[in-house]
């Protein structure tokens, strides 16, 4: 069976995963594009919902301010207001999984 790039058409290999004369890659054969160097959907969300108090999702997704924030809401108040650094992080957290937030700081995809 033959296959073909779906940006510009070209025919492909049956295992090539990127099209030599645009660049772009192949989906596989659940029709899932996983591209290198791009941030996980479910880490990012997973991170927001069990460590979102310190911020850590918003670290790992490149927005630094954000995680700077949260992280210095639960450190300098020695704890007291983790609890809404919490709620914040859970709320993210659960965004990220769900698809309300599908993109890290530099506007790249998430990879599901």
């Amino acid at each position: 069976m033959a296959k073909f790039c779906q940006n510009c058409g070209s025919p492909l290999e049956e295992n090539q995963e990127v099209c030599l004369k645009c660049g772009v890659f192949v989906k596989d054969a659940g029709g899932n594009t996983q591209v290198p160097g791009r941030k996980s959907k479910m880490a990012a969300g997973l991170l927001g919902i069990f460590l979102g108090s310190l911020g850590v999702h918003n670290f790992y997704l490149g927005y630094t301010g954000k995680g700077v924030a949260q992280l210095l809401i639960s450190v300098l108040s020695c704890g007291i207001l983790a609890l809404v650094s919490e709620i914040w992080g859970l709320v993210e957290g659960i965004m990220i999984l769900t698809g309300s937030i599908t993109t890290d700081a530099n506007g790249n995809p998430l990879n599901d």
